[in-house]
């Protein structure tokens, strides 16, 4: 088994014993793979975020600018947001670069890297705290 399949199973295993599964930034990618026992996606149907593609658009252009990837070329080979929603996810953002988490039950999910404050309050606040 891959340290990717694996990660997936213990983050869909946390989530089915009803424990806090997280995710922040571009950890969240890990939903567009991570099924249930019965085999559905663990993120259909949930509300959730991620990187959004405006930043993965600002990545882009800010690289190309730099002359650090060729124009045309992306730095992730997909979207976080367009797969997210493709799957039956709930996908909501907060806009560019603005700190920003959801919470849909024990699933709590992080925008970007500046989003961390809020994954730990919603963490707190399932966990009862």
């Amino acid at each position: 088994m891959s340290v990717r399949d694996a990660l997936q199973r213990t983050f869909v295993a946390f989530h089915e014993a009803g424990k806090v599964a997280a995710a922040l930034c571009h950890g969240t990618a890990l939903l567009r793979y991570a099924r249930r026992a019965d085999g559905s996606l663990l993120a259909a149907g949930k509300t959730v975020t991620g990187f959004a593609n405006i930043e993965e658009d600002f990545a882009d252009h800010a690289t190309w600018r730099m002359g650090a990837l060729e124009r045309g070329k992306h730095l992730m080979p997909w979207r976080i947001e367009d797969e997210l929603k493709a799957i039956g996810a709930n996908y909501i953002q907060a806009g560019l670069w603005r700190a920003f988490a959801v919470r849909d039950g024990n699933l709590i999910t992080g925008q970007q890297n500046f989003s961390g404050a809020e994954i730990a309050r919603a963490v707190c606040e399932a966990l009862g705290g």
